[in-house]
């Protein structure tokens, strides 16, 4: 017989769902995103340092970058699992040590390789333990505002690019980035240490769901359980998405779980290379311009700001139309954005670009979790949205590098605008026949009261 971990014995209760306890171990993990996710914005805000002093070219000086977005990919899928087995405490713990490791270790380090292998760390190990598990748990606690939920976790992920990378570009100029790699791994290691100890207790609905996962769908007893779902919630239910009435969890978007699976990963891929182009490299475009790194950072803040204000109101959209229509419309307004960036190369309008580049594609990652709590089985949440995130933080990692080397080969950024446009499209080709999928089973057709599974 299977042994269940005994960490699983402290689920909290089913009534904690939607509670004010979940809002205030929601505001944990946001501090937990923007502490853990730092390295993922900061890096590319050294970039022209880094760049001057190890002598290397862009494509070069991408690669850490690169590695530490396929590290933290790969580690979400260690980290999600672990999560899943044994909690989230655990894993957190191992991360911030990582965390603060990492940042020392790059702010020491003596070629371009070392302070690349000590950003892989960060990625592997650390970043990885505050982005697909974090996002996973919190589809958990929620129900009725989940997508909101998820939306405000994710939104960390903007909150540290908003705040890091103009205090990182003024600690540049004071202490130089070395002495400022050191002391951004101390604060946010010991940030997420402390915050780490609060997230002890496990998530409520993952017994309910193992339970309910159980009976088989043609058992008379899963339109009992439903029935009993509906009646328990009804007090409280409040207007919910449309989203399938009778998903087949064995077989979403009418597909084998790892078909499903692969495509939603294929797409990952393709929306993060696309959305990679300005976000890893603005701060270099404004510098070749020749506006400065100081505005290039201002503008990667302003994106990443206006990304914050994208995931919340993405985060209200999914939970009236669901994942799948929210990631079209995000990754439709990205490619809008993309094809901004070709005629406009002025201060001021690079400005309003970057802004509006934020405000569009925002909401495209976190509508992977909800897609794959929509349409997967939830025990398998951790894992699979693990899975689902290490392919966007593939695409990023690829999308950073290939833009440095067709930079490059070109001398322009020109070439790469219209590359992340060609990985856009592919984006938008699956989710739409995904979504096409949906409409021909008949399978969204309206409201339906959240349940717990």
């Amino acid at each position: 017989m299977r042994t269940t971990p005994a960490s699983a014995h402290v689920a909290a209760p089913a009534s904690l769902i939607d509670s004010p306890q979940a809002a205030w171990r929601l505001l944990t993990t946001l501090g937990l995103v923007v502490l853990g996710n730092s390295s993922m914005y900061v890096v590319s805000v050294v970039l022209p340092a880094v760049q001057a002093e190890f002598g290397v070219g862009r494509a070069d000086a991408s690669l850490p970058y690169t590695l530490m977005m396929v590290c933290l990919g790969l580690g979400g899928l260690w980290t999600g699992r672990m999560a899943d087995r044994h909690g989230l405490m655990p894993v957190l713990c191992v991360g911030a040590v990582a965390v603060c490791g990492g940042f020392v270790w790059a702010g020491l380090s003596g070629s371009i390789w070392i302070f690349g292998l000590a950003h892989g760390l960060m990625g592997l190990i650390g970043s990885s333990a505050t982005f697909a598990p974090l996002m996973a748990d919190t589809a958990l606690w929620w129900n009725k505002r989940r997508g909101i939920a998820v939306a405000i976790c994710a939104s960390g992920n903007y909150i540290a690019g908003a705040l890091w990378p103009p205090i990182v570009q003024h600690g540049i100029e004071a202490i130089g980035w070395r002495h400022t790699y050191v002391l951004m791994g101390l604060v946010c290691g010991a940030g997420m240490l402390l915050l780490a100890l609060r997230m002890r207790q496990r998530a409520p609905m993952v017994l309910m769901d193992v339970a309910a996962a159980a009976v088989p769908a043609s058992s008379p007893l899963a339109g009992g359980a439903a029935a009993g779902a509906a009646v328990s919630s009804t007090a409280t239910a409040a207007p919910a998405p449309l989203v399938p009435s009778a998903v087949d969890r064995s077989r979403p978007f009418g597909l084998r779980p790892v078909h499903a699976q692969l495509l939603l990963c294929v797409a990952g891929v393709a929306c993060c290379v696309a959305m990679a182009m300005p976000q890893v490299h603005i701060v270099a475009y404004c510098t070749d311009l020749g506006f400065g790194a100081a505005r290039g950072a201002e503008m990667l803040s302003l994106m990443l700001a206006c990304g914050i204000v994208s995931r919340l109101v993405s985060g209200v959209i999914c939970d009236r139309i669901g994942g799948v229509r929210t990631l079209l419309l995000g990754s439709a307004l990205q490619g809008v954005g993309l094809a901004l960036f070709l005629p406009f190369d002025g201060l001021v309008p690079l400005y309003v670009i970057s802004a509006m580049f934020g405000l569009f594609q925002g909401g495209i990652v976190p509508a992977y979790a909800i897609i794959i709590r929509e349409y997967f089985a939830p025990q398998e949440a951790g894992a699979r949205v693990g899975a689902v995130i290490m392919a966007t933080l593939i695409g990023m990692a690829l999308g950073g590098w290939m833009s440095g080397w067709i930079f490059d080969v070109t001398s322009s950024y020109h070439a790469a605008f219209i590359n992340g446009m060609g990985w856009n499209l592919l984006n938008l080709s699956i989710m739409g026949w995904l979504y096409w999928r949906v409409r021909r089973q008949g399978a969204v057709v309206g409201r339906v009261q959240p349940s717990a599974g």
